[in-house]
Order: structure tokens, then sequence, then C-alpha cells
């Protein structure tokens, strides 16, 4: 109510007019609108992961008995498998690279669109747009929710869910 709308956002999925920053302003909306998505599908799967790993889940082997989340990342470190999967993420990211690039100049690809949709969930238009809306809130609500596990788990020293004391 206090800021000025920002025009740039207009017409895009999830749009709230929300943008304190003005970050649509000096950057593309497209790269805004992928990197949103793609942190928001990390965190989802970080949620998931991290609770997993609370609910006693892990790798196999005696090194990783024991590990709640908040301290699975050093102990991937100090046994090498970080580099691993260091190596796999860079993969990744560079294969979707050319897909953005593409889209940043002018191939029509929508933001965090990579073709996949095997059982055809996105066929009706309608259904399209109640799917890419549900996605794009579900993915600013498991950033916050997987910064808040995060920090609650590390404050309170507490190491199993529901993370309380």
């Amino acid at each position: 109510p206090f800021l000025p709308r920002p025009q740039k956002l207009k017409g895009m999925v999830g749009d709230k007019g929300f943008d304190p920053l003005g970050l649509s302003d000096w950057v593309p909306v497209e790269w805004l609108r992928e990197s949103e998505l793609k942190h928001g599908r990390v965190c989802m799967l970080a949620v998931v992961g991290w609770l997993t790993v609370d609910a006693g889940i892990h790798f196999p082997g005696e090194k990783y008995t024991g590990i709640d989340a908040l301290h699975a990342h050093d102990a991937m470190l100090a046994s090498g498998n970080m580099g691993v999967m260091l190596l796999f993420a860079a993969v990744a990211e560079l294969t979707s690279m050319v897909s953005v690039v593409q889209a940043a100049k002018g191939s029509g690809r929508e933001a965090g669109d990579f073709g996949l949709d095997p059982l055809e969930f996105c066929g009706n238009p309608d259904t399209k747009k109640f799917m890419l809306e549900a996605e794009t809130t579900h993915a600013r609500l498991a950033m916050l929710g997987f910064s808040g596990l995060c920090t609650q788990s590390a404050l309170l020293e507490s190491h199993t869910f529901p993370y309380l004391s």
C-alpha cells in the first residue's frame, strides 16, 4: 500500500505486487522468475531431506550413524562426499543454463519450464495456470520454511522433529 506497484511484474505467475527493493527494475524479470523457481524447488527438496535425516534415514555405513541434519554437511565434507555432490550440482546447473540463456535471448521458453511433464498435468490451460501458481506459492513457502527449520534447529540445539526444545 505504501510502495508503487512494480509494472514489470504484471501478468507474471505469482504476482502479488511485492518488490520492495525494486529488483524487477534492475534485473530482467525472466531471470528473477527462473531464480525464484530454482531456489524454491531446491528448498522443497531440502525440507524433505532435512526431515528425512532427522527421522533417522541415512546413507548406509557406520560413519553416518547418529548424524542429525544440522551436522550432516560437516560429516559429508569430512568423508569426502561433498565433492561428488558438488560435481553433480555443477553438471545440473550448467545443463540448465543452456535453456535459461536461450530464454533470455527470446526463445519463448517460460521460466522453470524444462519440458518435463510426463503425466501431462499442464495439458489444459486452466490447469496449467493453477499448477504454476501453486508451485510458486509452495516454492515461496519452502524457502521461508527451510530457513526457519535450520534456524530453529541451530538456535534451540534441538536436533529432532518438532525442534521445540
